[in-house]
């Protein structure tokens, strides 16, 4: 009879290692979902500062242009009153010569002419004067327009740094989220394979007993190998078998690397129905935390660090067996380990 046992648990063996492996596959992909996710937005915090910073030299780049149109209206009309000038300057300077021959031609005339002549000259004079006056806020405007523009071509070449700047932060950023993403694969492959030689080494250790099983990536241990009905104490055998534990996890402990922040989450469970109201514990949260907490501190007083152990306790409320019956309830009644990473 305990023939067939042990091979009905060697048949068994195979599927919980499949299904090992299919739940740390969708681990592995949440967390690279959940990387890609955290990459994703602190590129779109890095991508909306860059606009911002596009917009506001956009904007004064506008300003500018205005601010150079306009120089460039001021110069127009500067010189097209410098052209009426000269065009006046060139009517004085041919009126005087009229003036100067009727001048030659007529002694009598000289005293009237020699007025219009001083006459003109004094507006000749005022008209050059003008004229110079022109030619200086010209030579101005010239001067503010070569700046505007020289201002133009270093916005120009701090917007063409900014998007350089803005392409190589994108460029690291996926560079970064790519390591990152190696890393973590490797840290994920690194601990299942720690995992699979633990439960290994657990299943050779502890395969003698029926109540003991693999499910899913956690080693199972019925609540009745280790409690009394409704205690928290743990019992002589389940002593026994917690000792063996204990040395499993040192020896575990041991083969792992340092810089993998591993720990071993003890949870206790239990089934649906009530404690009577005269017991230790008003509900099923309690005990069940209560006998998480005993196996933690046991395999603390047998050598294993407690910086490395987490207890849980999770009550009625996450059954493996939804069925009302006493084999079901048997079955949620369980004390569950599994190694994870902090």
């Amino acid at each position: 009879m305990a023939l067939s046992r042990r091979r009905s648990d060697r048949r068994i063996d195979y599927w919980p290692g499949f299904v090992d492996a299919l739940s740390t596959l969708l681990l592995a992909i949440m967390f690279l979902l959940s990387v890609f996710v955290l990459a994703q937005f602190l590129l779109s915090r890095e991508i909306t500062g860059k606009d911002e910073v596009l917009n506001r030299l956009n904007s004064q780049i506008n300003e500018l242009t205005q601010l150079l149109a306009l120089e460039k209206s001021n110069t127009q009309d500067a010189q097209d009153s410098l052209a009426n000038l000269q065009a006046s300057l060139s009517a004085a300077e041919a009126e005087k010569s009229r003036l100067e021959q009727l001048l030659s031609q007529g002694a009598g005339a000289g005293a009237a002419a020699d007025a219009r002549i001083g006459t003109l000259t004094g507006e000749l004079d005022e008209q050059r004067q003008m004229s110079q006056r022109a030619l200086s806020q010209v030579e101005l405007l010239n001067q503010q327009i070569s700046a505007l523009r020289k201002q133009i071509g270093a916005l120009e070449d701090a917007l063409g740094a900014a998007e350089a700047k803005d392409r190589e932060s994108n460029t690291k950023i996926a560079d970064l989220g790519r390591r990152l993403n190696v890393a973590l694969a490797q840290r994920v492959q690194e601990l299942n394979r720690y995992r699979s030689d633990f439960f290994g080494r657990l299943r050779e250790i502890l395969s003698d007993r029926e109540n003991i099983r693999i499910v899913g990536d956690r080693f199972v241990f019925q609540s009745e190998v280790l409690f009394p009905v409704g205690s928290e104490v743990i019992n002589e055998a389940g002593r026994v078998e917690m000792k063996k534990l204990a040395g499993a996890i040192i020896e575990l402990q041991n083969e792992i690397p340092p810089e993998i922040n591993w720990v071993l989450r003890v949870d206790g469970h239990t089934d649906d129905r009530p404690l009577s109201g005269t017991g230790r514990y008003r509900d099923n949260w309690e005990l069940s935390s209560a006998r998480a907490t005993s196996v933690v501190k046991f395999l603390i007083e047998n050598g294993v660090p407690a910086n490395r152990l987490l207890a849980a306790g999770f009550g009625e409320y996450q059954p493996l067996d939804t069925a009302g019956t006493d084999e079901a309830r048997s079955r949620n009644r369980r004390i569950e380990l599994k190694l994870t990473e902090r």
